[in-house]
């Protein structure tokens, strides 16, 4: 296990912030980035693109056991690479969110992501955020955050973010899946989405980026 000490834990459900948050935060305090996220992406990202049925766990389990994942940062902006091939943007696309549901929910693909998880922070100090961080991942991690915010705060920030992408909205569908996901990530067996007992609960629905930053900052300061 790592040292739990230098572990910053951010969870909270679909477009709450997290990834944009934490990478903020981790800059700021001088951590490395963790985006969890980003990895059952990858890896639904990857069984999609091999033809693999999501609804074999067998088969997404040995993909993404199989899977070379790397995640570092170039000219300060962060990349994921599956083997070999950039995929950052590919893993964003809607066909991916809209099915990764189907991967993350396995057990055994998040009983692999988890000891990834563990692995990257061992080597040292690190900002990790997604669903399961402060419950399952890191749950001796001293300072943990569960972000949140309204249904429609959320909607609007993805759609803010998919339409600078060049990416077509409907806003109204785009609401229902994220709502969606939010249901399936809360009521699965494994690992369902949930605040940790000790975790600070932070609504960011008037909040503006800088500010969660700062609170989770000064948090992390506090207790770390």
């Amino acid at each position: 296990m790592c040292e739990v000490t230098r572990i910053i834990a951010i969870d909270g459900p679909a477009a709450a912030g997290k990834s944009s948050t934490a990478r903020r935060v981790a800059q700021a305090l001088g951590y490395a980035f963790l985006d969890t996220g980003a990895m059952y992406r990858a890896a639904t990202w990857r069984a999609i693109s091999k033809g693999i049925d999501l609804d074999d766990a067998e088969a997404v389990t040995a993909s993404t056991e199989a899977m070379g994942l790397e995640m570092k940062e170039e000219d300060g902006l962060p990349r994921v690479f599956v083997d070999g091939r950039d995929v950052t943007e590919a893993i964003r696309s809607p066909e991916v969110t809209g099915l990764i549901y189907k991967v993350d929910q396995i057990p055994e693909v998040r009983d692999c992501m988890v000891r990834l998880q563990r692995q990257f922070g061992a080597h040292g100090p690190t900002t990790a955020e997604g669903r399961d961080i402060g419950t399952v991942v890191f749950p001796k991690a001293r300072c943990k955050i569960f972000l949140d915010a309204s249904l429609d705060e959320r909607t609007r920030r993805r759609a803010r973010d998919m339409e600078a992408k060049g990416i077509p909205v409907d806003v109204e569908k785009l609401r229902d899946e994220i709502h969606q996901r939010d249901e399936k990530n809360r009521n699965r067996d494994a690992s369902p989405l949930r605040p940790a007992e000790d975790a600070v609960l932070l609504d960011t629905t008037t909040m503006t980026l800088d500010e969660v930053v700062e609170a989770i900052v000064q948090l992390a300061r506090e207790r770390l």
